[in-house]
Formats: structure tokens, sequence, C-alpha cells
């Protein structure tokens, strides 16, 4: 790998991915690549903690390393892989657990969250999943790991544990830091905009995912909630105005002054049809580079199989030494 900085990502394959996940994503991962040494993974195995249909995992899997393509991330400039393709992730998570306490891992909101949704299979991976990450991130010496605010507790108990293991064995893991870097826009529910989009809404209305086609698009936009003014402006209070105001900025590159004025006295009708318009056109050229990359199944498992070689190079450098300085025998 070039002497660069390197960046670890991931999504999960439960489910597919939606307009919130390019344009807070995968759009910047795209532009990351020419700084950085960047591994993007899909994290299946983190996929498990909930009960998942096998065939639909594995459609799911190959449909977000496709679109990670598709996004304009480059194969060849990056690292692209199946996280279950690389056994090292689950063999550093065992030796980590061992140094993370009870009590950290108690704290995690989002295990909290999730048994809550899924109080019928409150098992131990959902509650050890953090360390998991923290393998995921410490196996390739990241440096930045890009990450939204729900993932933001998990890298902080990361930090910690690599923190920890360096203080008992010496400098053995890189510490990471958080990838402050474009923001990509915060895009809401389409029919409850002060939540996040997200793929596992049981509403299909309130999310655009990456593969609809234009007619979905501009249906699912034209049903997104609003308000009863008929001004569109950003403004506290007009969540719904404002979530189209942010993805129609999003989608165009213009910035939320230019979009008010660009519509400055025109209806939510006429509005709306053109945030959908410009969703649509956004899309469009991922999802006709998604259908090739479809057609050409040999290419995609060429890129994953040499992706998971590069990455397991890599995460075997780490794991040898970290078996070595906590004093296992050499394979």
């Amino acid at each position: 790998m070039e002497d660069k900085k390197t960046i670890f990502s991931g999504v999960q394959s439960s489910g597919f991915l939606t307009l919130g996940n390019y344009i807070g994503a995968l759009r910047n991962w795209a532009k990351l690549q020419y700084d950085y040494n960047c591994l993007f993974s899909v994290v299946d195995l983190h996929s498990i903690t909930v009960r998942q249909v096998p065939a639909e995992l594995k459609r799911r899997a190959l449909e977000i390393l496709k679109l990670y393509i598709a996004s304009g991330i480059d194969p060849e400039k990056n690292i692209l892989f199946f996280q279950s393709h690389v056994p090292q992730h689950a063999e550093l998570a065992w030796v980590l657990g061992c140094y993370t306490y009870m009590g950290e891992l108690s704290r995690m909101t989002q295990f909290k969250d999730k048994s809550t949704r899924h109080a019928d299979n409150i098992n131990s991976g959902l509650f050890t999943y953090p360390i998991l990450m923290a393998a995921d991130i410490l196996l390739y010496q990241t440096d930045l790991v890009p990450v939204g605010s729900d993932q933001k507790q998990h890298l902080e108990l990361a930090r910690d544990i690599a923190i920890r293991f360096n203080g008992i064995y010496g400098d053995v893991f890189t510490v990471p830091e958080p990838y402050i870097g474009e923001v990509g826009a915060r895009v809401m529910s389409l029919q409850d905009p002060t939540k996040k989009m997200s793929k596992s809404d049981e509403n299909p209305n309130s999310y655009i995912a990456m593969l609809d086609d234009t007619d979905t698009i501009i249906r699912k936009i034209k049903r997104a909630v609003t308000d009863s003014e008929g001004e569109i402006v950003f403004r506290e209070g007009k969540d719904g105005i404002n979530n189209l105001l942010t993805i129609y900025g999003a989608v165009t590159d213009k910035t939320i002054p230019e979009v008010e004025k660009e519509f400055s006295g025109r209806g939510y009708g006429e509005f709306k049809a053109a945030v959908g318009e410009a969703v649509a056109d956004c899309l469009r050229p991922v999802r006709q580079r998604f259908d090739e990359l479809s057609k050409n199944k040999d290419y995609v498992e060429k890129t994953y199989k040499e992706g998971a070689k590069r990455a397991e190079y890599l995460a075997a450098k780490t794991l040898r030494k970290v078996y070595k300085k906590i004093g296992f025998i050499e394979r």
C-alpha cells in the first residue's frame, strides 16, 4: 500500500442501501480514494446479530458490493471485500473481548436500542458487536474512520481498547481517529422527517432505495410529508421542507440559500416534482452501472476474491504481532 493514511469503513448486509447511505457515505467514500489507502468492507458478520434469511443475506451482500463499485469506488484503488472472507476479523475479536469490560459494553446505546426492537433475540453477539467493530478497524492499523453519529460511541470504545492493549504490550495498534471531512447531508425520513432515513423503516414511502426506479422515486417524493405554510424556506418547525431542501441541495450540489432562491414563490407540488427528478437523475448512472455489474459476475467475483486476499495479507500481519505479544506459540 502507498504511504498514505489508512481509512476503513463498511456497511452491514442486512438490508438495501438508501439515498441517505449514498449522500451521507458512498458518494464521499469515492472522493477519499485519491488521498487515502481505503478498505471498504461489506460487514456481513455484523449482520447476523439479527436473524437473517440466508438467501436474502447473500443477495444483499453482493448487491452492496456492486453498489460500492457503481458509486465510483474503484476496486483497483481500494480494497473491497466481504468481512466473512477474512477470518482474522473473528480471531482478533476474541482477543480484544478479553481486554474489554462488561460495563463498557453495557453502556452502548445501540445495544439498548436493538435489545428493545429484537426482544425475542437478545444474543451475546448483539452485546459484543462493538468488539468485532474494534477488530475490523484495528486489524488494518486504521488511521481514520468515517463514522455517523450512531457509531461514534463504538469508535470511542475501539480507541479505548487500542490504548489499553498498547499500554500493556507496547506499540501494537494505531489508535484510530474519526474522519472529519466533507460531511454528507443528513437525509431524513420522507414520512417522519424528525427521524433519519432508514432501510429498516417499515413504511416503504419513508425512504428512497438506491435501486428504486425513476417512477418510484418521483412517487415517493410527491408523498413526502410537508406542512400547510406553502413557503419553500429552511426554518425551524418545517422539518419536511427542510429535508427536501437538503436532499435537492445535496443531489444538485447547490447551497440551501441557492435552492430557496430558485423556488421562491413556487408551490410545494412544483418543488416536489423538481426534487423527484433531481434525485432520479442523480441515482440513474449508479443504477445503470449496477445493472452492468449484475451481468458481469466474473468481474464481481474477481473483485471480492482479490480484495479478500489483499485484506488478509494486512490483517495477518497485525494478528501475528498480537499473538506474539500475548505469548501464543507461532504457527
